[in-house]
Formats: C-alpha cells, sequence, structure tokens
C-alpha cells in the first residue's frame, strides 16, 4: 500500500489527499465515536494507478488510529470494505456490509 497524505478538515467535515494539482475528498459526520463516511470524490482528472484505494486505506488507518468506529455509507466506500475483510473490525456491532 502506497499510504496517501491526508488532512482532516474538521471545518468541512472532510478527509482531503492533494494529488496530481487536485483535491480528492471522502465527506463525513460523526457521531458517538462513529464516523459516517458518506461520499467519495476524486476527481477524473487523478489518473494516478490505485489512488482511490490508497486514499480510503489511509483514511480508515487515521479512523483507526482514533479507535473509532466506521460506517460507510457511500456505496463506493461500501464496496472497498466489502472486498477488503482485513477492516471488518472497524464496523460498529451489528452493522454488516
Amino acid at each position: 500500500m502506497n499510504e496517501v497524505e491526508i488532512n482532516d478538515n474538521s471545518f468541512l467535515r472532510q478527509f482531503e489527499a492533494r494529488v496530481e494539482g487536485q483535491l480528492a475528498k471522502i465527506e463525513y459526520s460523526s457521531q458517538e465515536r462513529k464516523v459516517f463516511l458518506t461520499k467519495l470524490v476524486i476527481p477524473e482528472e487523478i489518473t494516478k494507478e490505485g489512488f482511490k484505494e490508497d486514499f480510503i486505506k489511509s483514511v480508515l488507518h487515521h479512523i483507526q488510529d482514533q479507535n473509532l468506529r466506521v460506517v460507510p455509507t457511500s456505496p463506493q466506500i461500501a464496496g472497498f470494505l466489502r472486498k477488503n475483510r482485513q477492516y471488518k473490525e472497524m464496523l460498529p456491532v451489528g452493522i454488516r456490509i
């Protein structure tokens, strides 16, 4: 995995990564030790191979470091978690994808 440098912009409630002069972001909301990942936005101009997966992994590691749970409401992020079962323990009790 290539670690992507992310910024947690808490004012806009989004994780951001600047790549190839473009801003990729994952919008979120947080509530009771849970982070709801609501929207993934990656500009078409970002052509770096595997960037989307690396970006999501970096955000998940950031959330994991804070001992928070993750609730993927974005279909793209839910699909990523389905394929990468090693992040399953980050889901709150009772949430299955």
